[in-house]
C-alpha cells in the first residue's frame, strides 16, 4: 500500500479508521493540532453516533490509506467532546486582515505525513462546509498572530493570495472578465477599421477633385477638335457660318414674339 508524502486533511475526513484487529472505529471528525508550531499530532474519530466517547489517534500510528479507510496500528486514547473542545485548533478559525476586518475562515490544510508539519492552509471566503466554495492558499509566513478561534494575517483580501480551487461563481466571474476584455478588443478593432475606411474615403474624394480640371481641359480639347474637323478653309467661311446662326436665332425669336 502506497503512503503519500503529503496529505490534505479533508481527505482524512472522508475515511473510516480501521485498526490492525479489523475493528472499525468510525469516521475521522477533527484534527489534533499544535497551533504554535503549525503541526498536526493526530486525529479524532467517532466510533458510534449514540455514544459520547471519542477516540484519539497519534499520527505515527498511521500505516496506510485507501479510498474509504485509514489503517492504524496500536491502541487509541479515549476522550469526550467536552475535553476535545478545549484542544487548540486552527481549523475553522476566523481570518482577520491587517485592518482587523473578518475576511473568511480556515477550511483545510496540507501536511506532511511523516513529520506532521503543516505546509500551507486553504482558506474560504464563506462557510467552508458549503460544497463548491473557493479555496485560496495561505502560507504560514503571512500569519501574524494566532488566538483560539482566530488568526491575523498580513493581507487585505483573498485576492492577494493564489487560488487553489475555484467555485462556479469564481469561474463565471473569471470568464465574464475574459469576455469583457475580448469585447473591448473587438470594439477597438472595429473603431480603428472605421477610422481607416473614413480616411480612405477622404483620400479618394480629394483625388477625384484633383482630376476634375483635367476633365475640363479634355472637354476644351474635344471642342477644338470639333472646330478643326469642320470643312472651313478660310476665316470668311467661319464668319459666314456665324452670321447664319445669328439670323436663324433672330427668326426664331420673332416667331415666338406675339407682338411681331
Amino acid at each position: 500500500m502506497t503512503i503519500p508524502s503529503n496529505l490534505l486533511f479533508s481527505d482524512l475526513l472522508k475515511h473510516n479508521v480501521r485498526c490492525e484487529n479489523g475493528i472499525d472505529h468510525g469516521p475521522v471528525i477533527s484534527p489534533w493540532m499544535h497551533p504554535p508550531v503549525h503541526r498536526i499530532l493526530g486525529w479524532v474519530s467517532r466510533p458510534s453516533t449514540f455514544r459520547l466517547e471519542r477516540e484519539v489517534w497519534r499520527l505515527n500510528q498511521f500505516k496506510g490509506i485507501n479510498q474509504q479507510e485509514v489503517y492504524v496500528k496500536g491502541s487509541c486514547s479515549i476522550s469526550d467532546d467536552q475535553t476535545l473542545e478545549r484542544f487548540p485548533t486552527l481549523l475553522n478559525s476566523n481570518i482577520f486582515n491587517r485592518s482587523g476586518q473578518k475576511i473568511g475562515q480556515i477550511a483545510d490544510f496540507v501536511f506532511e505525513l511523516k513529520t506532521g508539519y503543516i505546509k500551507y492552509y486553504l482558506v474560504s471566503r464563506s462557510n467552508p462546509s458549503i460544497p463548491g466554495t473557493s479555496r485560496w492558499r495561505l502560507s504560514k509566513s503571512q500569519i501574524i498572530d494566532k488566538q483560539p478561534g482566530s488568526i491575523s494575517c498580513d493581507l487585505d483580501t483573498f485576492e492577494d493570495l493564489p487560488i487553489e480551487k475555484t467555485s462556479l461563481k469564481e469561474q463565471f466571474l473569471a470568464k465574464s472578465r475574459k469576455w469583457k476584455i475580448q469585447f473591448n478588443d473587438l470594439t477597438h478593432n472595429a473603431s480603428d477599421r472605421l477610422e481607416g475606411w473614413i480616411d480612405d474615403q477622404i483620400i479618394e474624394s480629394e483625388s477625384e477633385l484633383d482630376q476634375e480640371p483635367y476633365k475640363i481641359d479634355n472637354d476644351r480639347d474635344s471642342y477644338d477638335d470639333w472646330i478643326d474637323n469642320l470643312d472651313i478653309d478660310t476665316s470668311e467661311e467661319f464668319n459666314t457660318m456665324n452670321k447664319r446662326k445669328s439670323n436663324t436665332n433672330s427668326l426664331n425669336e420673332r416667331d415666338l414674339d406675339p407682338w411681331i
